[in-house]
């Protein structure tokens, strides 16, 4: 049995950025910042190590990364190791490691994402709101 599965919990490193492809999905990529920390043995000193990711999203979780989340957020994401490789104008090879994102919880900031989802959900709201004047009259008998 085999198993790929990343779960990291981290602050944003840039706001998400979203594209479409020819296709008609929606792709959202963003960055990731993890920590380690430590106590080294020999001085007794904490060490904190910073590791960087690279996280894409497909269809609406990455409609939803890039409507609300923004650069120094904290989220938690499940999702799979990628990593692709290719050939650049140069012909050097290269690669690129990524969490291909399936599942993210928003954490932190609960008022502000409270705040924006409310706004969002009024707006939404606002625009489908009916003249009463239009509504058709039914009389009951």
């Amino acid at each position: 049995m085999n198993l790929n599965k990343a779960t990291l919990i981290g602050n944003l490193t840039r706001d998400p950025v979203s594209r479409k492809l020819p296709s008609g999905q929606t792709v959202t990529s963003f960055g990731l910042a993890t920590n380690h920390s430590w106590k080294d043995i020999k001085t007794k000193e904490r060490k904190e190590k910073v590791e960087y990711h690279n996280a894409l999203a497909w269809g609406r979780l990455g409609e939803i990364v890039s409507s609300y989340l923004k650069k120094g957020d904290k989220v938690y994401i499940e999702g799979r190791i990628q990593t692709s490789h290719w050939q650049d104008k140069e012909g050097k090879k290269r690669s690129r490691t990524e969490v291909i994102t399936n599942n993210l919880i928003m954490l932190g900031k609960a008022s502000a994402v409270k705040e924006k989802v409310t706004q969002d959900t009024q707006k939404q709201l606002a625009s489908e709101e009916v003249n009463v004047e239009e509504v058709p009259v039914v009389e009951v008998k």
